[in-house]
């Protein structure tokens, strides 16, 4: 068994506080094995070591679980300053070990989990996990559904984000039944959200905890787990991961759909494409946009290298109009021709003119 701190072990064992045990260590009152501890560091075996307070033995308690109906006015601890009535009232002296898991509103009734097993407890109260609690709450006047569609989307509190399911189980003249499912255990949360929504919570009663339900347990009753139920749900907890999804149910994912080669989609189809704003005179005789592989390619082929497009680039405007090999007079400085390579003009090298230009000297 592993071994654990004395004060924590004789605190488990119902005899006391955890500090209560470290002063009775201090004292001396305390033997391990017949002998004196005065150490606070100390840690035993439970399953060996034997453990004594004021001579007498303390033997460990077993692991258990109490489920509590809480009655109205009873604050969901061990003991209270101010001297209000607690939950320890309705347990008997051989379950004084036992704690409660998470806490219930002084005028809320319904489950109260009490257990001597921190690990189970601290799961279940952890917010990562998500254990679900189910309220019936009645709230003033008639909650329209629009209302309950806003908290199933999330409001938002001083403290943070909220979600819940809620469903309305009976109308009455003024007031309203309904079914709170939440994933969280902030203060007075089911209150604060309804006075958000306009409308204030008159009675509110816990019905399940996570695996746990109420049933048929009268206000201020106690069952006690037994050894094989206490199995089965520490079982179930333990071995429980969480939801990561939220409480608000997500659309699920489609995958797009192939259409068959030449099928156009909704997009294309509402959105046609448009065709080329240029003349007669384009490039290529396939049409832009026929979607066909042989358009494509011809508007896309090279012409051979040396070859000249006897097609103008623009409108043809006058005399702006590109004047052509034949057209141009002779002896132009523009394009010759192949066999007119060697032949320069007099006067000229390299094709070059030697006249001197306006305003400056000759090259």
């Amino acid at each position: 068994m592993i071994e654990v701190r004395l004060q924590k072990f004789l605190a488990e064992c119902g005899v006391g506080s955890r500090r209560k045990m470290e002063q009775f260590i201090k004292e001396g009152r305390v033997r391990v094995n017949g002998q004196v501890v005065t150490e606070l560091g100390r840690k035993i075996d439970p399953s060996v070591d034997q453990v004594e307070v004021n001579r007498k033995p303390v033997r460990p308690a077993p692991k258990g679980i109490l489920l509590l109906n809480k009655p109205r006015g009873v604050v969901s601890t061990l003991s209270d300053p101010e001297g209000r009535r607690t939950v320890s009232e309705f347990v008997t002296k051989h379950y004084a070990s036992y704690f409660p898991v998470g806490r219930l509103d002084w005028d809320s009734t319904g489950l109260i989990i009490l257990t001597n097993d921190g690990e189970m407890a601290e799961k279940l109260m952890h917010p990562r996990f998500g254990f679900e609690r189910v309220y019936e709450a009645r709230v003033e006047g008639s909650v329209p559904q629009a209302a309950l569609d806003k908290l199933r989307k999330g409001i938002r509190l001083s403290d943070g984000f909220v979600q819940a399911e809620a469903t309305i189980m009976s109308n009455d003249d003024n007031t309203t039944w309904v079914e709170v499912r939440i994933k969280e255990g902030r203060n007075r949360v089911v209150r604060r959200v309804f006075e958000k929504l306009g409308h204030s919570v008159m009675k509110l009663k816990r019905t399940v905890y996570g695996p746990f339900k109420i049933g048929r347990l009268q206000v201020g009753q106690v069952r006690v787990l037994t050894a094989r139920e206490y199995l089965q749900v520490r079982r179930k907890v333990m071995t429980f991961k969480g939801e990561e999804s939220s409480p608000v149910e997500r659309e699920p994912k489609m995958k797009p759909e192939r259409r068959p080669e030449g099928r156009l989609s909704d997009w294309e189809r509402e959105r046609p494409r448009l065709k080329p704003s240029r003349s007669e005179g384009t490039r290529g005789e396939g049409t832009r946009g026929e979607g066909t592989r042989r358009g494509r390619d011809e508007d896309t082929r090279r012409a051979p290298r040396g070859a000249r497009s006897e097609k103008p680039r623009g409108p043809a405007t006058g005399d702006r109009r590109k004047r052509t090999f034949e057209e141009r007079p002779k002896g132009s400085t523009g394009a010759r021709s192949k066999g007119s390579r060697g032949a320069r003009p007099e006067g000229t090298r390299g094709g070059r003119s030697k006249t001197p230009r306006r305003g400056g000297r000759s090259r």
